[in-house]
């Protein structure tokens, strides 16, 4: 076998992982392999992601280009504002603001729970495009995995009861509500005494297969401007909802080049707002002015001044980002600036005087987002996140998916980067990105994690490139992350690095689990073969056919 081997898969979950490893045995691609993967992690892990959500895409397709080239492409797929929206509507409700910046707090939570939490879904359309458009497979047989999954069941893993129980807090609405939300969620996730379904149980969900159904007979039109769309309309309007059959019959994905950059010699492409690609280039481009391996030979791995050169430097992107970073059909979005050589250069000098960067903040945030990574045997190339944001805690009688919760992250407050608007998507720190040698992939890699996400796929790019760790020590190695003043850090990294930093004047915020941070989930493409990693924070595994 070649460098790419039969292929692999890397996904969040078992069942997805699987997905992608029988669309590849069938003679799929890794096109094919990532929407069955995506289908299927929408029905296993129903408030992680699904046909009502958003994400962003990248594709490294050989010999799909013009003249029998590369063809190197991403796709936006954020969930956009309803028609609806005012951009002053929520301001008199808002209450404060989360510490790394995942959300604001509103009186009500109207914008976090409920019919006026949802934006216009993308998700659905992205993979029918990107299917249709690139892959091998008839588009019935890609989503077929998650119409059996729904229908048999699947059991109930702990990561996805965690979530019920433990992943909403400072203000939000709790999980346990979200899940009870609508007569419809009740029937899903509870039994009929009113407990909530428990770890190890099969959960079955008939109307989203019968919905899946549908959209595999009718592509994604059923969903946009068909029966399906009808009937959302019809709930939305009875339940005082914003989204309408206007917004989506009117939602549109949106294709281009990846953002890139360069790191040590290597290139690097990632997605471009409103996602967070454009934090993982700056801080690169910042990082580059710094001999990083040197700071690990002198104080180890997450060494005092390792930790403080690069959370300096999270932080300052945090702050460039909160400034001037939008949907950049309402932002001027200053990219040749924030990504220029004098940014860096400026920044890198301040680092290195001492100098730290002011991000303030409230309190901290929700992981609620899954990720794909694929190559297959041909060296097509795949890394997808996708989300629902916090779920809305809304499902539509008959149709047994949840939507996704995207309103919450909007500003409240006029006249902001990220200010409500019609038909404008919010920032998200999603980055599905690649590192490249000489034209072809090396690192396919992104993950799940809130506004955490830039800053696990940051560090793991550092651990492979700067420490030249094998893919699973990339992944697997103690991260730590600094989206506001405070430098939060998992339970791993050592206390004598902590103490030093506090006696230095930072605010450090320890956080009990040993895997924190995003969940980073990648494909390495070496000389010898490929090799994956699912990061054991999680659920999920590498596969390969």
């Amino acid at each position: 076998m070649g460098r790419y081997g039969s292929g692999m898969v890397v996904a969040a979950q078992p069942e997805a992982t699987e997905a992608g490893v029988d669309a590849l045995r069938a003679g799929g691609n890794a096109v094919d392999a990532a929407v069955a993967s995506a289908l299927v992690a929408g029905v296993v892990d129903p408030q992680m992601c699904g046909i009502a959500g958003f994400g962003s895409a990248q594709l490294f397709l050989p010999g799909a280009g013009e003249g029998g080239g590369a063809l190197h492409t991403c796709v936006d797929f954020h969930g956009t504002s309803p028609a609806a929206v005012r951009s002053d509507m929520w301001e008199h409700l808002l209450v404060g603001e989360t510490r790394d910046g995942f959300g604001f707090i509103l009186d009500g939570n109207v914008n976090d729970v409920g019919y006026q939490s949802i934006t216009t879904p993308g998700s659905l359309l992205a993979y029918h495009e990107a299917q249709t458009l690139y892959g091998r497979l008839p588009w019935a047989d890609v989503v077929a995995p998650a119409i059996a999954w729904a229908e048999e069941g699947f059991l109930l893993r702990p990561g996805v009861v965690h979530w019920w129980h433990e992943g909403a807090t400072l203000g939000r609405a709790d999980n346990v509500s979200r899940l009870a939300h609508t007569a419809a969620g009740r029937r899903i996730y509870f039994h009929d005494d009113g407990s909530l379904r428990r770890i190890g149980e099969v959960l079955r969900n008939p109307d989203m297969a019968r919905t899946l159904r549908r959209i595999a007979e009718g592509g994604a039109d059923e969903f946009y401007r068909g029966s399906i769309a009808a009937e959302i309309d019809a709930d939305m309007r009875a339940n005082g909802g914003l989204l309408t059959a206007e917004d989506l019959d009117g939602y549109r994905t949106t294709w281009g080049e990846p953002l890139r950059t360069t790191y040590r010699g290597l290139e690097v492409a990632t997605n471009r707002p409103p996602g967070g690609g454009v934090m993982v280039a700056e801080m690169l481009n910042v990082l580059e002015h710094f001999d990083l391996a040197a700071m690990v030979r002198d104080g180890g791995h997450n060494g005092v001044e390792y930790v403080r050169t690069v959370a300096e430097a999270m932080k300052w992107a945090t702050a460039d980002k909160e400034a001037h970073v939008g949907d950049p059909r309402f932002v001027d979005v200053p990219l040749e600036w924030l990504l220029s050589d004098e940014r860096a250069a400026e920044l890198g000098g301040r680092i290195a005087a001492g100098e730290r960067a002011h991000v303030d903040r409230m309190a901290g945030e929700s992981p609620d987002t899954t990720h794909v990574c694929v190559v297959d045997a041909d060296g097509n190339a795949v890394s997808m996140t996708h989300s629902l944001g916090m779920p809305s805690g809304v499902v539509t009688e008959g149709l047994g998916f949840m939507y996704n919760g995207c309103m919450g992250v909007f500003d409240p407050r006029p006249g902001r980067p990220g200010s409500l608007a019609p038909g404008k998507s919010r920032f998200t720190s999603l980055c599905p990105t690649m590192l490249l040698e000489d034209g072809a992939p090396r690192l396919v890699v992104g993950a799940p994690g809130g506004t955490q996400i830039a800053m696990g796929v940051l560090q793991v790019l550092l651990n492979a490139v700067d420490h030249s760790m094998p893919v699973l020590d990339a992944v697997s190695a103690p991260r730590f992350s600094a989206t506001s003043d405070a430098i939060d850090v998992c339970n791993r990294i050592p206390r004598s690095v902590t103490r030093e930093l506090e006696a230095d004047g930072y605010e450090v915020v320890r956080w009990p689990g040993s895997y924190e941070f995003a969940r980073v989930h990648a494909i390495a493409i070496g000389d010898d073969g490929l090799s994956g990693a699912a990061d054991p924070g999680a659920d999920g595994m590498a596969l390969a056919p």
